[in-house]
């Protein structure tokens, strides 16, 4: 802004001494320093005013981008549930067919076997009935164990 060098800051200086005189020139530097001192404060303020305005200004745009972010993976999360609700619906439909089918040629069965398939079945009861009616081989007891007070007992001579 200014261009000053060292020889104007020179020349600078004898005007000072010659216009103010050597006794006020001390004064006249420490109000001189002081007014430097208040400019700097109040740059150093204004420059803090803006940059708080710049990162309240960037926060507001962090913000915004966050948001957006949220509602682009909450618009994703729905779409994928639909997307899973849909195949486990489809898959569900698959499976109940399937059970239809399974139920219609298990009826089917005794017709196709005949005489052959009741006979193996006693007196109306059903298959799985007749498997839970069969005896089942029991295990072998647990071996008891000894009861400590008799072992006691026998040591004293009771």
């Amino acid at each position: 802004m200014f261009d000053l060098t060292s020889s104007k800051l020179l020349i600078l200086a004898v005007v000072a001494l010659i216009v103010v005189g050597p006794k006020d020139l001390p004064a006249l530097l420490r109000t001189l320093g002081r007014y430097m001192g208040m400019i700097r404060r109040q740059a150093n303020e204004f420059r803090a005013q803006f940059d708080d305005a710049m990162r309240e200004t960037e926060l507001a745009d962090l913000k915004k981008e966050v948001e957006d972010l949220g509602r682009d993976t909450q618009a994703t999360l729905h779409d994928a549930t639909r997307s899973v609700e849909t195949q486990l619906g489809d898959v569900t439909r698959e499976v109940n067919d399937s059970l239809a089918d399974v139920e219609k040629a298990a009826a089917q069965q005794p017709a196709l076997l005949g005489s052959s398939a009741t006979e193996a079945v006693p007196s109306g009861l059903s298959p799985l009935e007749t498997l839970e009616s069969t005896p089942q081989p029991v295990a072998p007891p647990a071996a008891q164990p000894r009861v400590i007070a008799e072992a006691g007992a026998e040591r004293t001579g009771a």
